[in-house]
C-alpha cells in the first residue's frame, strides 16, 4: 500500500541511540489516546547498499544460513527499524516509546531480495486504533528495489517481474502494531472475545539460550533497547531478568522453518522470553511457534504462506 503523504528524503540511516534516547525523554510528556494525532511524513531512504558483514552476524545469530546472495525474510525490518524509531520518538508521535510493546507483524516478501542490490526504504505511521488494553499504532515499512537489483528479481520471476524500479510496487513491505497501555473508556475499548489458547504445534527441537542473547541481536541489528541487554537495565523496566528480542524469536523460528521466495508471513508475539532459559519449537500445516521449555507458556506465534496465496 502506498500513501499520498508528504515524503521526507534522508541521506542516511538515523543513529538509533540517540533517538531511544529522546524517545525516553519525551515519553512522561506523551498522553495517548486512539483519537490523537500522529506524524503524517513519509520518510524515504534511497540508495540503500547493505553491509554484508553485519548481515552475516545477522544471520548466525538468527540461525539463518551464512554466504547466500539473498537476505532474510526478516531482515529488512532491521534496515527499517532506524527510520521507524526516529518517527515513533518524535514529539509528534503521541504514544510513548518507554514501554511501547511490538504485538505483531505481517510481512510479505514478493521476490528474493539478492544481499548485494540497491533498494529504496519508506516508513511511514498508517494509524492509530483503539484497543482493549490502551491504543495500538500501525507502522508501515516498505522497500523498493533499484534499477539493478530489480533487474535481478525480474530474471528471476519472469518477464513481468514484480519489484520493477524506484518507485514501483514495493519488493517487501511489513506492518507491525505497537501497543501503549493505558486506561481506556467504553468509547475508546473495543470489546474483544477472549481467545482460546492454541493447542501446541508438534514440538521439533528445543533451544537453549544464553544470557547474552540480547547482546549478540543488539550487535547485529542496532536495537540495544536496555530491556535485552542486561538483567540490572532490564529490571529498572519491571523484568527479572533481560528478554530476547520479539524479532529474534520470529526469525529464529523462520529460520527453522523456512519461507518461500515469495511469502507472506504473519506472526504475534505473545510474551517475553527470559535469558538465560529454554524454548521449544514447533510448527505444522504453515504454522510456526515458540513456547517455553515445557511447552505452556505461548511466546510467539506465527503462520507462512507462498505469495499470492493459492
Amino acid at each position: 500500500m502506498t500513501t499520498t503523504t508528504p515524503a521526507a528524503t534522508l541521506t542516511g540511516a538515523p543513529a538509533l541511540a540517540p533517538l531511544l534516547a529522546r524517545g525516553a525523554l519525551l515519553s512522561p510528556l506523551k498522553r495517548p489516546r486512539p483519537d490523537a494525532d500522529f506524524p503524517r511524513t513519509r520518510l524515504v531512504l534511497p540508495g540503500l547498499r547493505i553491509d554484508l558483514a553485519r548481515l552475516a552476524a545477522y544471520e548466525r545469530v538468527c540461525g539463518f544460513a551464512t554466504g547466500a546472495d539473498a537476505l532474510p525474510v526478516t531482515y529488512p525490518h532491521v534496515l527499517g527499524f532506524p527510520l521507524a524509531m526516529r518517527l515513533m520518538s518524535g514529539r509528534d508521535f503521541p504514544l510513548p516509546l518507554l514501554g511501547l510493546v511490538h504485538t505483531s507483524i505481517t510481512v510479505t516478501r514478493r521476490a528474493p531480495m539478492p544481499a548485494t542490490g540497491t533498494y529504496e526504504l519508506s516508513v511511514y505511521v498508517e494509524g492509530l486504533a483503539a484497543h482493549r488494553r490502551g491504543t495500538e499504532a500501525s507502522v508501515v515499512t516498505e522497500v523498493r528495489a533499484g534499477a539493478a537489483s530489480a533487474r535481478g528479481a525480474a530474471g528471476a520471476t519472469g518477464p513481468s517481474g514484480v519489484a520493477g524500479a524506484v518507485g514501483a510496487d514495493p519488493v517487501w513491505e511489513s506492518r507491525s502494531t505497537y501497543l501503549a497501555r493505558h486506561r481506556t473508556t467504553a468509547a475508546h475499548s473495543p470489546e474483544e472475545p477472549a481467545a482460546e489458547p492454541p493447542a501446541p504445534l508438534p514440538a521439533l527441537a528445543e533451544w537453549s539460550l544464553g544470557g547474552d542473547l540480547g547482546r549478540r541481536y543488539a550487535a547485529a541489528s542496532g536495537d540495544r533497547n536496555p530491556i535485552h541487554l542486561h538483567p540490572l537495565t532490564a529490571r529498572l523496566f519491571g523484568f527479572p531478568r533481560a528478554v530476547a528480542h520479539g524479532m529474534w524469536t520470529v526469525a529464529r523460528c523462520l529460520a527453522e522453518h523456512g519461507t518461500p521466495d515469495a511469502a507472506a508471513v504473519r506472526a504475534r508475539f505473545r510474551a517475553p522470553v527470559l535469558l538465560p532459559g529454554t524454548v521449544t519449537y514447533g510448527a505444522g500445516d504453515g504454522r510456526f511457534e515458540m513456547r517455553g521449555g515445557d511447552g505452556r507458556r505461548l511466546h510467539v506465534s506465527g503462520e507462512v504462506a507462498p505469495y499470492p496465496a493459492a
